[in-house]
């Protein structure tokens, strides 16, 4: 369970949680309600995969719910940073490591936002805590597990 801490997030990001939340609380619930019925009518609990399975399914639910309501509760929507030439929140920044030609893009984002896959960078993580406030030019230095990289600030938009 997250703590009462602010959850920052894009708006999109809000609307994401809150249509999720929505759906589990209706639609879910009245599936997984439907399963445990059907399950309990085949007889003998003890011994019944289908409704040990449907159990299993609505307490996963029920935590998601739980989840999200206190994300939702403890969301702070941050819309894009004013400053475009410093790096902030929904910052779009190009770097490139010291001796490396190749560049790097990351968005900066809220920390249940992240997600590498797509360069959503949280705000929060060692490389995006480096960044925030850095200009374009900026060199700047952070802990990794491999030890101190060096990057430069290519572009911020």
């Amino acid at each position: 369970m997250p703590d009462t801490q602010d959850t920052i997030v894009s708006q999109e990001k809000f609307d994401e949680m809150v249509k999720e939340l929505e759906h589990l609380k209706t639609v879910r619930r009245t599936e997984i309600a439907k399963n445990l019925e059907y399950a309990r009518s085949l007889g003998d609990l003890s011994e019944n995969a289908e409704y040990q399975e449907a159990r299993d399914l609505q307490a996963a639910t029920e935590e998601r719910i739980k989840k999200l309501e206190e994300l939702v509760k403890h969301a702070k929507i941050v819309t894009e940073g004013k400053k475009k030439s410093e790096v902030g929140f929904g910052s779009k920044v190009t770097i490139k490591r010291e001796g490396s030609p190749d560049l790097h893009e990351y968005t900066i984002v809220g920390s249940e936002e992240a997600d590498m896959r797509v360069k959503k960078l949280s705000h929060v993580s060692p490389l995006g805590a480096a960044l925030m406030g850095k200009k374009k030019g900026d060199v700047f230095t952070f802990e990794t597990p491999n030890g101190k990289q060096t990057y430069t600030i290519e572009k911020v938009a």
